[in-house]
This record gives C-alpha cells, structure tokens and sequence, in this order.
C-alpha cells in the first residue's frame, strides 16, 4: 500500500472525530430520572399538593377549633384564660423559673391541672403533683407566635403587644410623654368631650383614644398636635434601628427595596408587600427572642387527669378530608404530567438540533411565546450568529491566502529565475525581492495588530500630547508621498488642544488616514488635516478631494480586506487592512471613528477622542 497522504490522514482524523463526538452524544442521549426535567417537575407540583392538602387539613381543624370552641362554653373560657394569662406572662419573663405561682393561681381559679414543660416534654412547671401527660398538648404557648383564634387580640403576625422588650420606656420617658399628653389635653377634650381617654400601653407609652370618624380625627390631630406623642423617644429609636438592621438585612437577602420601619411596625416609606412584612414579622422575632420566655408546651388536663377538650376531627370528617387530599394529587399528577410533556417536547427538539454536526447550522420552530419559546428564539439567532461568524471565518482565511498569495509568488518567480540562470543577482533583483518581504512585513503587521485589537492585548501608553506638534510630525512625515503623488497637503487646527493617548498609536491612526487619502486623491488634488475641540471632546478630521466613495459602500469602509475599486491593485490600493486597524486603535482610544463622502468632491474621515 502506497504512503498515506496528508489529506488522506486529515479525512481519517476527522471522521474519527466525529465518531467519538457520536458516541459521546449517544452516552448523553438518556438522562437520569433524577435530572429529567418532567421528574423534577412532578416532584415540585406533589410538593406543592402535599402542603395545599396539609394547609386545607391545617384549616379545616382550625375551623372545627373555632366551632368546639363555641361549643363548650366555659371550660374553653378557662383555657382561653389560661392561654392568655401565661402568654402574657411569657411576653413579660425571659424564662419560666417564676411561673409556679402564676399557675396556682390559675388552676385554682379554673379547676385545671395545668403543667407546662419544654418542646421536647421535659417538664418547666406544674399546678399539681406529677402526672403521666396525654399524647398531645393543648397548645404552644409562645408570646412571639401566639394563636389568633384563642387571643381575638393578636394580629395576624401572631406576636403579642404585650412582649415589648426593648421597647420598654424608663421612667422618665414616660413621665415625659405623660406630661406631653396632660398638656395636649384640654386642646382634644375641647374637640372630642368626654369620648377621648388616655391609655397606656404595654410599653409604657400613653396612647389617646377618640371615638370618631376618621375626618374629626384627622381635624383633632392637626389641631391639637397630637401627632407629637408618636414621636419615638431614645430608647425607641436604639429598638428601631436595631429593628431596621435587621429588616434591612432580610430584604438585601431577597433582593429587595430597603425600607423603614416605624413605631406601628410598618414601612414609613413606601408600600409594604407580602415580602416585606414577612421580613418585618421575622426581624421583630428576632428582636424580642431574648426579652420572652421560649416556647412551651401546655397542658391542661382536669383533676382525674383526663385530657381537655380537645380538638380532634370526627372520623367521618378524617375521612372526607383524606379524600379531598388524594383527589388533588391525582389531579395534580396529571395536570403535572400533561404541561411537563408539552414543555420537555420542544427542549428535545432543541437537544436535537444542538447535537446536529455544526455544518448544518440548524434552526427550531418557535411555536410559544413563553420562555420555552424566547429560549428557541435565542437558539435561533445563536446559530444564525454562528453561520455568520463561520462565513466570516471563511472569507478572513480567503482574503489572507489571497494578499500572501501575490508576494510570495513574485519571491518564488524571481528565485527560480535566478536559479535556472533567467535572472541576475544584482541590486534591481536583490531590491525587487525586498519590495516583495516588505509588503508581505506590512500585511503581517496589520494582520497583527487585528489579532492583538480582537485579543483584548493591544496595549496603549498614553501620554499628554500637544495635538499641533503631532498633526504637523504626521504631516511632515507623509509630505514628500503627496509632493510625488501632486497632491497639496495642508494642516489646520484650531487652538492649542492637548489628549491623553498613545502618541505611536495615534500617528499611526492618523498616518493610516493621510496614506489612504493621498492614494485616492488625483495630482492637483488637496488632502487637508484638521484639528479643533468640540466640548469634551477633541475632533481629529482627514479631508481629501479624490474620487470619493459611493454611499452604498459607506457601511463597509472600515471592513477587513474591503476595496471600493475591485479592480484596484494591493500596490495602488494597499492591504486592505489600514481602515480596519484606524477603528480599532480608535476604539482602544476609548473613541469612534466615521466617514461622510461626495463622489469626487471630497471625503471626510473623523477621528472623535475625548479628552
């Protein structure tokens, strides 16, 4: 068998290649369960199912509390009683060591055996001697969490006003805000008679209360200033910050618009969300925790030590409720198992279309509008993106082989005709091959600096230049071209503006203008290189009055390898490369570059830096 060739091999490689990309694809072909978005998806939806059920249970006992409550008249009175008391001594108490007392008290009164232990039953206290405790506590008796159905008082945040804790006012601030009110008094009895009272509340702040619409309320307010006992004092305002710190820290957690809280414990600017005043409940909890006693577990039993009333289902209730509860997972299933296909089919389609060999540049239907549909949509223009890049890709390897292709042909021509004897070594050869190196110097040169611009690597040393000097070097440097060419070259600036820029960087930007210019303009011709500032900006302007470029093509000037006239020469019409490296140097420059032309009457190049 003969030697493989180089291209034989290349073939081999790549379908090798393929080969193994296939197999691994393959191995993707079948997701764990785990991962299956439909599992996950089904596993979400019962999740959800099992709490919707255990709140709807978690409801329906509570209503059925509601009712026994009615229902049992005074003894669930007692317990409300007792429930209340302790709750209140609980706001009041860091911990249980002084509550035997308090439960004497009360089982005396009410005729219960009250017992109060931690939540994992070790006993705190008790009313009576040690008894074996039913299964199932009466209630948790915590003043940060309290029950709203047995104390008609708390909020629906479930803390007690009476757990103030930091909020407590010393003496003195209370006698101040007592005299404050004494003072306000004859202004709102004048207005409201003997309907106003002063109350004090748990924290120890006077509190007048009116009975009246909210217009005379709002007319005694401003009258007798009565907004001014809802001031905060000291220490209320230590609690506060402490609070909005809190506050605060639970929103940034949740991405959240700060806020903040004043003394009625909502946000003092702006509305407050579901979101926010969950963060406010939660930071008040922490706040107080350390000012109550912890959570405990009640007990209430009557002398012969049978459980209380209580407030379990009836069996025929137990069974309808675990009846509506699997109702709503079947149908949750199902549901979930009908929208989880119609999202997982198009994701398939997707997976499909991504594994295809990337010569295909495949696109999906778009058939939703959701995000299933906007991520088809992106996958789309990210194929559309890649075809484009990849001609790009193509026409850049084009147009590279084709500039190198003319120069080192001409090298090889001569150095075979030197060879075979057609040609002579003298100074016009030697000189020719290095016209020849120089142009293809150039072309890797340009092709460079793209490389490092695309990169990320092109590195400027900025300096402080006087943009007169500069413009005139450039000039200077190019005048003896124009003077061959028959062009006049002229500079004008106006004033003396000064940059910070890369002064080679910046001569080569402008030098690639000036080049460009000269080649394009006929002998008699001008090019004309302007200077001036224009706010915070300085504006660098090439002028020539050449052949100029028709406005179809005003759009591809700065394109790589891009000529107005095909049938211009690389040695009458340069690389191909300069207008490319102009924008880029000025894009490193932090600035933008652009072009306006009249077909032989002049074209302008703008070079716009700022300051």
């Amino acid at each position: 068998m003969g030697a493989e060739t180089e291209a034989q091999a290349a073939a081999r490689t790549e379908a090798k290649g393929r080969g193994s990309a296939k197999g691994r694809a393959g191995g993707r072909g079948r997701l764990p369960l785990r991962r299956s978005l439909l599992v996950r998806l089904l596993a979400a939806s019962i999740t959800i199912a099992v709490l919707s059920v255990a709140a709807t249970a978690w409801l329906a006992v509570r209503t059925a509390t509601s009712a026994i409550q009615d229902e049992q008249g005074q003894v669930l009175a007692n317990d409300a009683q007792i429930y209340d008391t302790l709750i209140g001594y609980a706001a009041d108490h860091t911990d249980w060591s002084a509550v035997k007392p308090t439960l004497s008290r009360l089982a005396e009164r009410t005729g219960r055996r009250i017992t109060l232990t931690t939540q994992d039953r070790r006993p705190i206290a008790g009313s009576g001697s040690a008894t074996a405790l039913p299964t199932r506590a009466s209630v948790l008796v915590d003043p940060l969490r309290a029950d709203p159905a047995l104390l008609p008082g708390i909020k629906t945040d479930g803390i007690d006003p009476r757990a103030v804790g930091p909020y407590r006012l010393p003496e003195g601030e209370r006698k101040e805000l007592r005299n404050l009110a004494e003072k306000l008094q004859p202004c709102w009895r004048h207005f409201a008679g003997s309907s106003a009272r002063v109350t004090e509340t748990p924290s120890g702040r006077p509190s007048v209360v009116i009975n009246a619409n909210n217009d005379l309320l709002q007319k005694i307010s401003g009258a007798c200033a009565l907004y001014t006992l809802d001031d905060p004092t000291p220490t209320e305002k230590r609690a506060l910050d402490r609070l909005n710190v809190l506050v605060g820290g639970c929103l940034e957690r949740q991405r959240l618009n700060p806020v903040t809280v004043g003394l009625s414990f909502k946000p003092t600017n702006g509305v407050a969300g579901e979101a926010v005043q969950r963060c406010i409940d939660t930071a008040r909890r922490e706040q107080l925790a350390p000012y109550v006693a912890p959570p405990a577990l009640l007990f209430v039993t009557t002398r012969a030590g049978s459980a209380a009333p209580g407030f379990d289902l009836s069996p025929g209730n137990t069974v309808r409720v675990a009846g509506v509860a699997a109702l709503v997972l079947v149908l949750t299933v199902a549901v979930t198992v009908a929208v989880g296909i119609r999202l997982v089919r198009p994701l398939r389609a997707l997976t499909d279309a991504a594994r295809r060999p990337a010569q295909q540049h495949l696109r999906v239907p778009v058939t939703t509008n959701d995000e299933i549909g906007h991520l088809a949509a992106a996958f789309n223009d990210l194929s559309e993106r890649r075809e484009r890049v990849e001609g790009q890709r193509k026409a850049m390897v084009s147009d590279v082989a084709h500039e190198l292709r003319t120069p080192l042909s001409t090298i090889r021509s001569w150095l075979e005709a030197a060879q075979d004897g057609y040609a002579v070594s003298d100074d016009a050869f030697v000189a020719s091959l290095l016209e020849e190196a120089l142009l293809l110097q150039h072309i890797v040169d340009d092709l460079q600096h793209l490389a490092q611009a695309d990169a990320g690597r092109l590195r400027l040393h900025p300096e402080l230049l006087r943009l007169p000097e500069l413009l005139d070097h450039v000039a200077t440097a190019h005048r003896g071209r124009a003077d061959t060419a028959g062009v006049t070259l002229t500079t004008h600036t106006e004033g003396a503006p000064t940059l910070l820029a890369d002064p080679v960087r910046l001569r080569q930007t402008i030098g690639n203008l000036l080049s460009n210019a000269i080649r394009h303009t006929p002998p008699g011709g001008t090019v004309t290189l302007r200077c001036r500032g224009a706010g915070n900006q300085v504006v660098i302007e090439v002028a020539d009055t050449g052949t100029g470029i028709a406005a179809e093509d005003l759009p591809r000037v700065f394109d790589r390898f891009w000529r107005a006239d095909k049938s211009r020469s690389r040695q009458t019409g340069g690389s191909g490369l300069g207008l490319a490296i102009v924008r880029q140097l000025t894009e490193a420059h932090g600035g933008t570059v652009s072009v306006t032309s009249t077909p032989n009457v002049e074209t302008v190049f703008t070079l716009s830096l700022p300051l």
